[in-house]
């Protein structure tokens, strides 16, 4: 079975087409954060940050084309294909791609995001040190 599940944040807004036959397609870039150990941490090792190109296919690409945008946090789970291409320096590179079968949007459309009469917690604005991301320590997953 080939199905990955990420979480992560867009890197520029999804860009919507529609091919000959009529079906839309969606493509958009999600930034995940990875972590090496907890002891590499503390000796100062910085997170290191994935890059994955994602397609959806008709609705769900329409969709995601209308709801997200640069930033917004998502979940994306498909399978995974590894790509590599000829970069403009003449390096070989790879590019991890996803077909995304489910897409669930982490971040409200609207910067608030809490229905009225509630507050949301504020949270840390994005920096160029954190990308947008929160540290978790890992004593306070439940799991």
């Amino acid at each position: 079975m080939n199905k990955i599940i990420l979480i992560g944040n867009l890197t520029r807004d999804p860009e919507l087409r529609t091919i000959p036959s009529g079906v839309s397609v969606c493509d958009f870039t999600i930034a995940v954060n990875r972590r090496g150990p907890r002891n590499q941490q503390a000796d100062g090792q910085q997170e290191q940050t994935d890059f994955f190109r994602i397609t959806a296919w008709r609705q769900l690409g329409e969709n995601c084309a209308k709801y997200l945008a640069k930033g917004r946090k998502v979940y994306v789970s498909g399978p995974l294909s590894a790509r590599t291409y000829q970069a403009n320096d003449g390096t070989t590179r790879v590019s991890l791609e996803v077909t995304a079968e489910d897409v669930e949007f982490l971040s409200s459309r609207n910067e608030g995001g809490a229905p009225a009469g509630f507050a949301a917690p504020a949270a840390p604005a994005p920096t160029a040190q954190n990308n947008g991301f929160m540290a978790v320590d890992n004593d306070e997953l439940p799991f």
